[in-house]
């Protein structure tokens, strides 16, 4: 029994194996496009960089990335055709100009209208809750509610 599962097991491993990534074979390319895949977007997963990225789309970019290091591109230059591409998304800091102000100022602009907000709404409450004086008959039956003696009057002379 021990030996059919060792069998089994043994036979069925090469399925289990994943193709490996295509390496280049100059080390500097490799390092070259690691600095460079770790400042672009994965187009799919959107929340990784394209270096840490495992999506299919991801690997293409990074094949493409390769060949145009290796046609002597500048880094600039590659992100400038990833850029045209694929547009500003690819860039994980897109440039501040007037099509991503949204992106850059969105936040602050919703962060500063909630404490507008807040500031509104909590002036409105304190206004509504003003304090009311009671009358001596509404003392008198919220003492007796409470089981409370009701307090001696108080001379007004």
């Amino acid at each position: 029994m021990a030996i059919a599962t060792t069998l089994t097991l043994g036979a069925s491993a090469p399925l289990l194996a994943a193709e490996a990534t295509p390496m280049a074979d100059n080390p500097v390319v490799e390092a070259r496009l690691l600095t460079i895949s770790e400042e672009l977007r994965c187009l799919v997963c959107q929340n990784e960089s394209l270096a840490a990225s495992r999506a299919e789309l991801a690997d293409d970019l990074r094949r493409e990335v390769r060949k145009l290091i290796n046609d002597g591109k500048s880094d600039a230059e590659i992100r400038d055709y990833l850029v045209a591409r694929y547009g500003d998304f690819v860039l994980y800091r897109p440039p501040v100009k007037p099509t991503t102000w949204l992106l850059w100022f969105g936040p602050f602009v919703i962060l500063a209208g909630a404490v507008f907000g807040l500031i509104a709404y909590l002036r409105r409450r304190a206004t509504r809750l003003t304090p009311t004086t009671l009358s001596d008959e509404q003392k008198a039956a919220a003492q007796a509610l409470l089981g409370t003696p009701p307090a001696p009057p108080k001379d007004n002379a």
